[in-house]
């Protein structure tokens, strides 16, 4: 038997009620891998998850994304053998963990040019932003596009993605530091949203001009500014929630705004079919060897220390992304 450490989640609440426990697995089965990891990412859906916000039956891990190396197959597994370094985002909850049994049809090999702290930082976020930017919306060579939370883990690859595929990118942020991250990160203006004139200040600083797409995972308070910073006819992308839920809106609100396309999509129904995930991969990957997509690790935490994770990012006390060592 190969003995694990895992996160368990055995009610909903603050950082502490996650519990850290050891338990035996068993070999792989028919179309599984063992993988022994070697980074874990962090993304705010554990924070939703952790908390209640998103219930989930417990007990449960907690985790979407990691990567590591293959250290045994099961059988019907030809794909993939023992020593391939490999990565996950959508194979269940679980992956805080050091060894973890996978399907092997969730599982997509790293290339070399990309590193176990690379892909598992940015696979889930990555994977985000490419259905983001290609997908919901084909962001197009001189399109405006405006993201919120710039300087999160997401945020940053939107607008260092989005930048290289030609588009003018407004970056909305908590605080003049942040402000700074985003414009390194390719935002060719940034915005503090944490100031009450911030609407006005974006409108002058482009001229008045508004966006093809809004990115939008704040929520509930910027969301309605968000309908009043998209073009007629433009698209409002609504993807996750750091301030609380966006507030329900009518349809006839969408076209008094400009008659106005709104979209709450999700990561995993667009790499839910195993083909389509690993050619998503593949283009994330090559972004990421070509530069357009940087790796921006904010902070590191043992697995021991999750705790401590979870609280920085409730606090927003980190910018990039946050991976955890096992």
């Amino acid at each position: 038997m190969t003995k694990a450490r895992a996160v368990v989640l055995h009610r909903f609440g603050a950082p502490e009620v996650m519990q850290i426990e050891t338990y035996d697995l068993a070999a792989p089965g028919v179309g599984e891998v063992l993988m022994s990891q070697s980074a874990v990412g962090f993304n705010y859906i554990d924070i939703y998850q952790r908390s209640g916000v998103y219930p989930l039956p417990t007990p449960t891990g907690l985790g979407h994304e990691a990567a590591g190396v293959v250290e045994a197959v099961g059988p019907g597994v030809d794909s993939i053998r023992p020593g391939d370094r490999v990565a996950y985002m959508n194979a269940g909850l679980g992956a805080y963990t050091d060894k973890r049994i996978v399907p092997a049809a969730k599982l997509v090999k790293i290339p070399p040019a990309v590193s176990d702290e690379a892909a598992a930082a940015l696979l889930f976020k990555g994977m985000t932003a490419q259905y983001l930017l290609r997908k919901t919306h084909v962001v197009q060579p001189g399109e405006m596009i405006i993201v919120h939370a710039a300087a999160g883990g997401v945020g940053q690859i939107l607008s260092s993605w989005g930048k290289a595929l030609g588009a003018f990118v407004v970056g909305t942020a908590g605080s003049p530091e942040k402000c700074d991250v985003a414009r390194t990160a390719g935002c060719d203006i940034a915005i503090d949203y944490s100031k009450p004139d911030w609407v006005e200040a974006l409108l002058e600083a482009t001229s008045g001009r508004k966006a093809r797409v809004v990115y939008d995972s704040v929520g509930k308070t910027t969301f309605l500014q968000s309908l009043d910073l998209a073009v007629p006819f433009g698209l409002v992308v609504s993807y996750g929630a750091a301030s609380g839920s966006a507030p329900e809106i009518t349809m006839d609100l969408l076209n008094k705004k400009g008659c106005l396309y709104v979209t709450r999509p999700s990561v995993f129904p667009h790499n839910a079919d195993p083909a389509i995930f690993r050619a998503n991969a593949a283009e994330l990957f090559a972004a990421i060897a070509s530069g357009a997509v940087r790796v921006d690790i904010g902070a590191r935490f043992e697995l021991a220390d999750i705790a401590e994770a979870h609280r920085a990012a409730e606090a927003r006390a980190t910018t990039g992304a946050i991976l955890i060592t096992p």
